[in-house]
């Protein structure tokens, strides 16, 4: 495996902002030459970067087969966009390292846990804003995802939101900017391909999160696949043994389906 720390840095970046790579070794001996990579983004409401969302989901898809990195992107008191503009300059690194990793540079995701679900979605909503490929210096089509991953995703600025997420990215701009990243209303046709997972129980961020989503995407014609589960609570990660939270929650047997059923999508719609 190939491990190493990249310092991330653009226009009001945070001293934590860092890409870590996951990337399974290369060798002549396998059949598979070039990987998918998935970027991860943990979750936190903008206020930190959850330990619990980022290495371990990694190590999981490693187990799957693909390559990942995980962004500990700038939070609080870093206000939108820098965290979505460090998010692109992953994807560039990814892209100009490809050869050099063994990625399929057209098969690189972005995924996401709450804060960090509205992160990657932000991004599969505005990759092809010009100010993002002015930032980082690619053409707009080099910057859209294959797809995306989101676990109870924070979406709306409407009646069902995460409030405190949306301050905290936003500050001072929060009256200015609460709808232009309500991302329910920015669903388009160019909105990759989604697989979206969350609970009936979420007493943090409510299922309308995902549910808005989906059914913007439904109305767009995007491929969409949702997940709702009946049990578990907000921030489960895998939500087994090997994410529970140190006070021993954060664990719901019927919800660690999710890895499987989101590799099984990615070999049916985005992969194939």
């Amino acid at each position: 495996m190939i491990y190493k720390e990249y310092p991330i840095r653009v226009e009001g970046s945070t001293e934590q902002a860092k890409m870590t790579t996951y990337l399974i070794s290369h060798s002549e001996a396998m059949h598979i030459q070039e990987r998918p990579l998935i970027i991860i983004c943990p979750g936190g409401g903008y206020r930190y970067v959850s330990d619990r969302e980022g290495e371990m989901i990694a190590l999981q898809w490693n187990a799957y087969g693909y390559h990942a990195v995980v962004l500990r992107y700038s939070v609080e008191p870093a206000t939108y966009p820098t965290a979505l503009i460090e998010l692109a300059t992953v994807m560039k690194m990814v892209r100009e390292h490809s050869e050099e990793w063994h990625v399929k540079a057209d098969k690189i995701l972005v995924e996401g846990s709450s804060a960090g679900g509205h992160l990657a979605a932000s991004y599969g909503m505005f990759w092809k804003k010009p100010f993002l490929a002015e930032k980082v210096g690619l053409l707009s089509e080099e910057l859209r995802p294959a797809g995306m991953i989101l676990h109870y995703p924070v979406i709306t600025s409407g009646e069902y939101a995460h409030r405190d997420s949306f301050r905290m990215l936003l500050g001072e701009k929060y009256e200015e900017l609460k709808e232009e990243v309500s991302l329910e209303n920015q669903v388009s046709a160019d909105t990759p391909p989604t697989f979206l997972w969350h609970t009936n129980e979420d007493g943090s961020v409510p299922a309308e999160n995902s549910l808005l989503l989906a059914l913007a995407m439904r109305r767009h014609n995007v491929p969409v696949e949702l997940h709702m589960y009946a049990k578990g609570g907000h921030g489960l990660a895998l939500a087994d043994e090997r994410t529970m939270c140190a006070d021993g929650s954060g664990t719901e047997k019927e919800c660690t389906s999710w890895v499987a059923l989101a590799d099984m999508w990615l070999r049916e719609v985005v992969l194939k």
